[in-house]
């Protein structure tokens, strides 16, 4: 089907752009959600922004939304559950499918699909409530082994510091991670069907790449292109590529990676919705290849089309 036919199909439907949720990434999916409803708008497309609370299915019915954007971040819209509601209510969407959702937002598991696939992650150990923390020594990096926007993510650079960190982790999951800590360059790499984008180098003001700096804008500066050797960037986009593929991911993706002293990049996890919102990387890294913001919500939703879900 050519571009000028989706079009035309596209407009011929009405979509349902999924927002908001019940997950602590909140506020931000809502600011998401509301740039694409608005793009939506901007390219004259039938487009109506939706709450997902758990009468989602329901307001799906109500409002006969024929595509659903998803929007979301976190639990309920980032791990499988909407994808699969969905699935069983016969409305394509956009990102990934029920599986590859439920296994990226997982980072222990994600870490096992890395390894199997030969690409290097730093090394972790996992945590439960009441886990020994004798063996979790500093530096290290504390997160919650499911979840987004750097939410309850800690780095420990004092053994002082590792028991409050993994209390804060338990606030998000049942289950954490204590990871190696690698001291060097943030990058990020987004993929859009069969498409690279060039990596960012993200350079937060202070500290490391937490929420306040993900979201405040001017916290943080982004350099595309990166300011790192070739032969890093390349092996970057290599390994991101080879996880969205092993994962079994569609659509729009966005992979942070961090390198080490060695120039070596070391893949630390991906997000299958990657925020739309006016600091969001993947935007920017469209907008390096010449794509506006439209152009971009445009291809993500002919992506879900083409899948034939």
């Amino acid at each position: 089907m050519n571009s000028g036919n989706k079009m035309a199909q596209l407009k011929a439907k009405k979509i349902g752009v999924l927002m908001g949720g019940m997950s602590s990434e909140r506020e931000v999916s809502l600011k998401t959600g509301s740039a694409i409803l608005a793009s939506l708008k901007r390219l004259g497309m039938n487009a109506v922004g939706i709450d997902a609370g758990r009468d989602v299915c329901a307001r799906l019915g109500e409002e006969k939304v024929d595509v659903a954007f998803i929007a979301l971040h976190g639990r309920y819209g980032e791990d499988g559950c909407v994808q699969g509601a969905l699935e069983m209510m016969g409305i394509p969407y956009t990102a990934s499918g029920v599986a590859a959702s439920a296994i990226a937002m997982n980072k222990r598991i994600t870490k096992i699909v890395c390894q199997s696939a030969g690409v290097r992650t730093p090394a972790w150990k996992e945590l439960k409530k009441g886990s020994s923390l004798e063996n979790v020594t500093a530096p290290v990096v504390i997160k919650p082994s499911s979840g987004g926007s750097s939410i309850g993510v800690s780095v420990c650079l004092s053994d002082e510091q590792i028991e409050p960190a993994v209390r804060l982790a338990f606030e998000e999951d049942r289950e954490a991670l204590a990871e190696d800590f690698i001291e060097g360059p943030l990058i990020t790499v987004g993929i859009l069907g069969d498409m690279i984008f060039p990596p960012i180098e993200i350079e937060p003001s202070k500290g490391f790449y937490d929420y306040s700096n993900k979201y405040t804008p001017g916290s943080t500066t982004y350099h595309i292109p990166a300011r790192l050797p070739q032969a890093t960037l390349d092996e970057a986009c290599q390994m991101t590529m080879k996880i969205h593929s092993a994962l079994g991911c569609r659509g729009a993706t966005r992979s942070e990676l961090i390198v080490g002293k060695d120039a070596l990049p070391w893949f630390l996890e991906i997000n299958t919705i990657p925020g739309m919102t006016q600091t969001s990387l993947l935007p920017k890294a469209a907008a390096a290849l010449g794509m506006t913001f439209d152009d971009l919500v445009l291809t993500m939703l002919m992506e879900a089309l083409d899948d034939g879900r």
